[in-house]
């Protein structure tokens, strides 16, 4: 995947939000947000997919430790739409991860990492950002 953005130095603490805005481009296969330490250590990576490898649409997630990547998580709920604007917020705490998604749902992952900051955060493949806050 293509990176879009790369973000390094950050301190988001835990309770804090990452929201990102943006839209799904038209013709998306797949895009993913990355969170963590440094791109090798990942507590996230969120990787909704829209045609894999033949299924129905899904969002995967997983983490990364020493570059080795772990179990991956999927979640068949898909609130993503190709060509729509979507805006998704990030949090975190000592358990885990949670992905604030369209529509009020929302995806919990568990903190493997066992992170205290996120210093890391990349967008990669067919999402056009618009905006990143950090509340």
């Amino acid at each position: 995947m293509e990176c879009g953005m790369v973000l390094t130095h950050l301190k988001v603490q835990p309770g804090e939000c990452i929201a990102v805005k943006g839209t799904v481009l038209p013709d998306a296969q797949r895009f993913a947000l990355n969170m963590g330490r440094v791109a090798s250590e990942l507590a996230l990576h969120f990787n909704p997919r829209f045609e894999s490898q033949g299924d129905t649409p899904v969002v995967v997630c997983n983490s990364r430790q020493d570059g080795v990547w772990g179990e991956e998580q999927r979640a068949q709920d898909f609130p993503f739409q190709r060509g729509q604007d979507t805006k998704v917020c990030i949090s975190f705490d000592a358990q885990e991860l949670m992905v604030g998604l369209p529509g009020e749902q929302q995806i919990k992952f568990p903190n493997r990492l066992g992170l205290e900051a996120i210093e890391f955060f990349s967008v990669e493949g067919d999402f056009k950002i618009k905006s990143i806050k950090f509340k």
